[in-house]
């Protein structure tokens, strides 16, 4: 098997699909069929054969607002080949367009797995023949890349999140293949990218490497718990050997693990969605963003002191000197209600005071001071993540003063 996601879905299309056609089945609409002549001309025997396509396409309609239709239809339109499959069984040209492609290949899926059949069933045998006829013809051209890496502090509820594009969050004790040494902990949540490239290109690493960057920087804005990935990725493609990849992150601080119930995996999905859009490539707030992401990989929040002040500064204080002026009280507008917006200012004060002495080793991580810099990381994380999802004007200077100017004005 190449795909596993596409399998997934595959499957749970058929499953919703076979109960949808065996539902009309037993209202009392009929398998329409054929009489066709078999054997030899001086003793034909006759037989009747179910035009089981005819009865399919009929009910495309219907099919089609299936819940789990759209994703087993954006796994098609997401891979190549599927030209050659249709090809393979009888059809004389592919639709134009990826998803018309993908809609017909999900029908003459459907058609190859009740080939010959009057009632729609399940059977695994059957849907394994079948998909196995899919892959084979739709890989025909192209080769699958696999890159899979550890996520640190993250652990899903379920056994499998697909957030798009070909990447997924999955259980260890769910993954079908992969290296051993993914495998030593059931509940470590593993990252799974796969890539598809045509034949005469090299697989894009480098594309995995950016899925799994844009993946780690919108699992740090997520939760407070800073999920991160671990050291090293395995990739292999096709049926090749697993080979170790180094990863170029830091340490994650030990710290609370971020659960992830099943509720919350359409919200991950979106949001990982536009992280993955929206995050800017250059300019203050990208600049910021990657401040933010170094200070996660300190090895405590003491040491993320300076990275986080750095973020902070590109992001709100005035922009014409190198001072904190303005900073605290601009991050305290935007980050707490207004009875709460002097206490918090303060304690950003304390915070920046806290970066001569730490520089000086005048100061040791100790519990209140891990929870005031903490603070700090905290409300930037909200800041870059409101900003990122549109919630936030990007030009932070501006959003706060005019919270602050009423305050002052009065």
């Amino acid at each position: 098997m190449h795909n596993r996601a596409l399998h997934d879905a595959l499957s749970a299309f058929v499953e919703e699909a076979a109960w949808q056609l065996a539902s009309e089945v037993s209202g009392g609409a009929e398998v329409p069929f054929e009489l066709i002549e078999q054997g030899r001309s001086s003793a034909p025997l006759y037989c009747y054969k179910p035009l089981t396509g005819s009865f399919i396409a009929e009910r495309s309609s219907s099919l089609v607002r299936l819940p789990s239709h759209s994703a087993a239809r954006a796994q098609l339109e997401a891979m190549g080949g599927l030209d050659d499959y249709l090809r393979a069984r009888g059809a004389r040209s592919a639709p134009t367009g990826a998803r018309a492609c993908a809609d017909a290949a999900l029908q003459v899926f459907l058609v190859a797995l009740w080939s010959d059949a009057t009632d729609f069933v399940l059977d695994p045998a059957r849907f394994d023949t079948a998909y196995s006829e899919l892959e084979t013809h739709a890989y025909r051209t192209c080769s699958l890349t696999q890159v899979m890496a550890p996520v640190d502090g993250l652990v899903i509820e379920g056994e499998r999140v697909e957030l798009g594009a070909g990447l997924a969050l999955v259980r260890a004790g769910a993954l079908r293949d992969g290296p051993p040494e993914l495998h030593a902990d059931e509940l470590t949540t593993i990252a799974v990218v796969r890539l598809e490239s045509v034949d005469g290109e090299s697989p894009s690493l480098e594309a995995a490497g950016r899925r799994l960057r844009r993946l780690q920087t919108a699992l740090r804005l997520w939760d407070d718990a800073e999920p991160a990935l671990g050291p090293g990725a395995w990739a292999r493609t096709d049926n090749g050997p697993w080979l170790h990849v180094p990863l170029a992150s830091g340490v994650r601080r030990q710290r609370d693990d971020c659960l992830l119930p099943a509720e919350e995996d359409d919200p991950l999905r979106a949001f990982c969605s536009l992280v993955d859009r929206r995050t800017p490539r250059k300019g203050e707030l990208a600049w910021a963003l990657r401040r933010f992401e170094l200070g996660c990989e300190r090895p405590t929040a003491l040491e993320a002191l300076t990275d986080w002040l750095l973020a902070g500064r590109a992001l709100l204080a005035d922009v014409d000197g190198a001072s904190f002026e303005h900073f605290a009280d601009r991050l305290a507008a935007i980050c707490a209600h207004a009875e709460d917006h002097d206490a918090l200012a303060d304690r950003v004060r304390r915070a920046i005071g806290l970066e001569r002495a730490a520089i000086a080793g005048l100061v040791r991580p100790d519990p209140a001071i891990e929870e005031l810099v903490g603070e700090l990381g905290s409300c930037l994380r909200a800041i870059l993540r409101d900003v990122l999802c549109g919630h936030l004007d990007p030009d932070l200077r501006a959003v706060a003063d005019a919270m602050l100017e009423p305050a002052v004005t009065s």
